[in-house]
């Protein structure tokens, strides 16, 4: 089954639609790049797609865990190399509003580091990932 369609806009603009539930995705090349960075670029979703998918793994753990995650952000940081051009490294830096015991922390972060994302990811690209715990510390 088809899972989008994506068509090329002009001006180095594609919007790609989700055939399931009709949402869309415009994106633009960046301004690095001959685009005028209005949206995410691809190689901008394809970091952030590593931050969803940890975040996504980490709420279907921590719901079987019985553990509240809700609020739980991700920042992401994309580092581009040369020759090729390319995405180079990944930085995704995720906070927890919420502290846990060691064992709960390190059963969510190992889901988090093997989401379906990050096993799919070239492993020439560098994914740097720490974990913080705001509440109580």
């Amino acid at each position: 089954m088809t899972t989008s369609t994506v068509s090329y806009q002009g001006n180095l603009r594609t919007q790609a639609i989700h055939l399931n539930s009709n949402n869309q995705i415009i994106t633009d090349a960046p301004t690095d790049n001959h685009g005028k960075g209005e949206s995410f670029s691809p190689t901008d979703l394809l970091a952030t797609s590593l931050a969803s998918c940890m975040l996504t793994i980490i709420g279907i753990k921590a719901a079987a865990m019985e553990v509240n995650v809700v609020g739980t952000k991700a920042e992401v940081t994309k580092i581009m190399a040369a020759d090729p051009r390319r995405v180079s490294e990944v930085k995704v830096d995720i906070e927890f509003i919420q502290n846990f015991d060691e064992r709960t922390r390190k059963i969510l972060e190992a889901a988090a580091l093997t989401c379906p994302v990050a096993e799919s990811l070239h492993p020439d690209i560098v994914q740097d990932v720490t974990f913080s715990y705001t509440a109580g510390e």
